[in-house]
């Protein structure tokens, strides 16, 4: 399985890069937009729609193809322990990606509380990131991941 961990790790880099990129062009946009139009209390906004972008990235790959395009570079994807990923699964195990702390504290918990080493959300959405070429067997199975 050649570090797993390392390749989920940097598949999320590459999706922190997209995403900042895009918040970037899409910042100067809204600048320049509100600039004009001399409304800039709507920046006070930003973080919160920066937020709802960043779980929207994750939210729709995942729900819909089970990968992100980091996700999709290295191989990997998530799987639910039914067989039925959704957009609500997705969208639960990825409440912490809003900001590094929770992201920290997710990994935290999951290494604290989960015995297969996954992120702690990934247990409540009853998810699992296995590589992309793995057929989804058992819940046994996958949680030796």
């Amino acid at each position: 399985m050649e570090n797993f961990w390392g390749r989920r790790l940097i598949a999320l880099i590459v999706d922190i890069i997209i995403l900042t990129l895009f918040m970037w062009i899409l910042s100067a946009l809204v600048f320049m937009i509100t600039a004009s139009a001399g409304v800039f209390y709507f920046l006070t906004y930003w973080i919160f729609f920066g937020a709802v972008i960043i779980i929207a990235y994750f939210t729709l790959f995942e729900g819909k193809t089970s990968k992100t395009l980091g996700k999709k570079i290295f191989n990997i994807k998530v799987v639910a322990e039914n067989g039925d990923m959704n957009y609500k699964k997705a969208f639960i195990r990825n409440l912490s990606k809003i900001l590094y702390l929770p992201l920290i504290l997710d990994l935290i918990l999951g290494f604290i509380f989960v015995k297969s080493n996954d992120r702690f959300l990934d247990r409540i959405s009853r998810t699992y990131v296995v590589p992309s070429d793995q057929e989804v067997k058992s819940q046994n199975e996958l949680s030796k991941h």
